[in-house]
């Protein structure tokens, strides 16, 4: 007995179903890359401003920031409009996100430090805004390691408790940039509020599956 062929009208549906994700896939891209773009199009108009170093550390910095708090809005989205396919692009947006933060420490070691390790290490120590954005980027690293398909079977439900990291991560992170602007602290307390409407958006689900980098549930 042949099996049944698949209805011409589903297959069209499901053909429809996928333009959405990939409209939002090549967004997320777009995100992702447009600040290479622009620091790229500046370096090559030789117009980075007056300090080039400061420079690539704010745009660094502020879109590591970005794509960490549009990583942990992708639940609340996919709660409120019932769209499952949104949490597809979580882990885009989650190593876009590392992508930058690592950017933002290598500006900060080899340009503005000058690979000055004794300078660094006093300067982690003794400033408090580089000393939390360091323990932020050190959170973020093993959810970035643990990514993959490979990790998620090996570490089974610990890798959903590994990647609530997240939250203290993105917490720091805001911590880092209220302290490091200083005197206008619009900007800074805007990701605060977003942050934390992103976590009290959380309390009424008690379910938590999965993690920030990859599979199906919460953060």
């Amino acid at each position: 007995m042949k099996p049944a062929e698949p209805d011409a009208r589903a297959l069209a549906y499901r053909r429809r179903s996928r333009i959405p994700l990939m409209l939002l896939r090549a967004a997320v891209w777009a995100v992702g890359l447009g600040p290479l773009v622009w620091v790229g199009w500046r370096i090559a108009a030789g117009d980075l401003g007056a300090n080039p170093i400061e420079t690539g550390l704010h745009v660094s910095g502020r879109w590591a920031l970005i794509l960490l708090l549009l990583g942990l809005a992708v639940t609340p989205v996919r709660r409120l409009t019932g769209w499952s396919q949104v949490v597809k692009v979580r882990r885009t947006l989650g190593l876009f996100a590392f992508f930058y933060a690592s950017l933002h420490l290598l500006v900060y070691l080899g340009l503005d430090q000058g690979l000055a390790w004794g300078f660094i290490v006093e300067d982690v120590l003794k400033r408090p805004f580089i000393t939390v954005g360091m323990a932020s980027f050190l959170l973020l690293v093993p959810l970035a390691v643990t990514s993959t398909r490979g990790w998620i079977r090996r570490l089974g439900r610990r890798w959903q408790t590994l990647h609530r990291l997240v939250y203290p991560a993105a917490a720091l992170a805001v911590l880092h940039f209220y302290w490091k602007v200083k005197a206008d602290t619009f900007w800074p307390l805007v990701a605060a509020g977003v942050l934390g409407v992103l976590l009290l958006a959380r309390l009424p689900w008690r379910r938590w599956g999965g993690g920030w980098m990859g599979g199906q549930g919460s953060p």
